[in-house]
């Protein structure tokens, strides 16, 4: 049986991971650029956009507007620990 703490570290945050670098490189970020402002490697940043990864969950209404902005935040440089929000 999978616990409340498996299903979040196994699929939600790599979903937000994913939603985000996602994001982040449709709003003109290079995958080299994106890695560095999620503080992940490149090649995780490459298995997100290609699917292999963090694909479980596809959010929808304020969640995804959220994670936009979160994202636009991260490029314009208005977020100093994006863990936090």
């Amino acid at each position: 049986m999978e616990t409340p703490c498996q299903k979040i570290v196994w699929d939600l945050v790599p979903a937000i991971r994913a939603s985000l670098a996602i994001e982040l490189v449709k709003k003109g970020q290079s995958q080299a650029a994106s890695a560095k402002l999620l503080g992940i490697a490149p090649s995780a940043v490459s298995q997100y956009i290609s699917g292999k990864r963090g694909y479980k969950i596809e959010f929808q209404g304020e969640t995804k507007e959220l994670i936009e902005k979160l994202a636009q935040d991260l490029i314009d440089n208005k977020v100093s620990d994006f863990v936090v929000r």
